[in-house]
């Protein structure tokens, strides 16, 4: 659960950084950034700013901004019937976002609260920089971390179902709740 003030501060922080890069979006766009906690309570520790630039029912394209060292939590896309899920690709747009996913690398601790070890598996380290990309097959699990000066990162998939990703953490809720302020 995150406060209006909370958002409308991340979503100005997401569009400065969007605006640094030079990527033509308009006012009204950058208005309509998604500011997610997963529940979580910790923005800017565990959360993802995210403007989805369209979304159709076989595919979409969305600009996602970490901030430095925010974490989106590790999640997978699951089958839905005869598909098989969500395929994702990313790619590197601007700064850095750390991407993990499975394999036989440890999880750096360092990287992860240390309070949440147990809700993050994968170790396996790409960093996302300017053209680097990865393609994720459904079902794969994995995370992203602001790199030092944050990043952001477009993300192409298949079938648009973000609220069926299944998450390691079992806090995770998929839909941030935004409640007034308090005067």
């Amino acid at each position: 659960m995150i406060t209006r003030s909370q958002e409308r501060s991340l979503r100005q922080q997401a569009a400065q950084i969007l605006e640094q890069t030079g990527f033509p979006v308009t006012r009204q766009e950058l208005d309509s950034i998604a500011v997610a906690d997963f529940g979580l309570g910790a923005p800017t520790r565990e959360g993802a700013q995210i403007l989805t630039l369209f979304a159709t029912e076989r595919i979409s394209a969305k600009l996602i901004v970490l901030f430095p060292g925010q974490i989106l939590p590790e999640h997978w896309h699951p089958p839905v019937g005869n598909d098989p899920g969500k395929e994702e690709i990313l790619r590197g747009f601007w700064g850095t976002v750390q991407y993990f996913e499975e394999g036989d690398q440890p999880v750096d601790t360092s990287l992860v609260p240390q309070w949440k070890s147990d809700c993050f598996t994968c170790g396996n380290r790409i960093d996302l920089t300017p053209g680097v990309q990865v393609i994720i097959p459904p079902g794969v699990k994995h995370w992203m971390r602001g790199g030092p000066e944050g990043g952001c990162i477009f993300s192409f998939s298949t079938c648009v179902r973000d609220i069926l990703d299944q998450f390691t953490d079992t806090d995770v809720l998929r839909m941030t709740k935004i409640v007034d302020d308090e005067n």
